[in-house]
């Protein structure tokens, strides 16, 4: 697919009710998330806006991509879930974020940011995903994490250890959102949990839009 045209798809997919009045061009608002989403910092964004003669500050934009409340599509059926937990920084602390990726598409089925990993947390992220999406005859691959692996066994999910192969797409996945943090110094700046679990969903929708 060209991809003006799953630029335009993606477009489409942002809903824009949380709009109360019209300041703003509603292309240019969708265009000013999507851009964001994609990997551009807010402050090129808003220079991005200046070309079309619209001068908006960064937290401006930064209002969009959260109000909007971007959702990655349920549904799904996948044939195999790589499933990992990796360390986030947000300010001086860390958190322990959860996602499932399918390694056929590299879509991002679901994440979670917890404030620490247990085997309780565990289970409740896979409960999470097993409502968005028909997991029941999935093959889970799980690193190392004793956490995952036990989830899987009391959900009776099928899973196997596998710490390279198809389970590549999670870590690919981590890899770009750890970019993007680091590009945008380092951390969620003056984040909470609440904000950056929302940028999270906002990212998984763009990423399975633009993968």
């Amino acid at each position: 697919m060209p991809e003006n045209d799953r630029l335009d798809g993606c477009l489409e997919e942002i809903n824009l009710e949380f709009v109360e009045r019209e300041a703003t061009p509603r292309l240019l608002m969708k265009l000013s998330i999507q851009l964001h989403l994609a990997g551009l910092s807010l402050s090129n964004t808003v220079s991005i806006l200046e070309i079309f003669g619209v001068e908006r500050a960064r937290s401006t934009v930064h209002n969009w991509v959260h109000k909007a409340d971007l959702q990655p599509e349920s549904g799904r059926c996948p044939d195999h879930v790589a499933v990992d937990e990796t360390v986030i920084q947000l300010n001086d602390e860390q958190y322990w974020l959860y996602a499932a990726v399918d390694p056929k598409t590299n879509e991002l089925l679901h994440t979670k940011l917890e404030p620490t990993t247990t085997k309780v947390l565990a289970h409740s992220f896979l409960t999470e995903l097993s409502e968005k999406h028909d997991v029941s005859d999935a093959v889970f691959l799980v690193d190392g994490s004793h956490s995952l692996q036990d989830a899987c066994q009391r959900h009776g999910f099928d899973f196997r250890y596998e710490k390279y192969g198809n389970r590549n797409a999670v870590e690919r996945v981590f890899r770009e959102i750890k970019r993007r943090i680091f590009c945008f110094s380092n951390c969620f700046s003056n984040a909470n949990a609440e904000t950056a679990d929302d940028w999270l969903r906002s990212f998984s929708f763009a990423w399975n839009q633009l993968i």
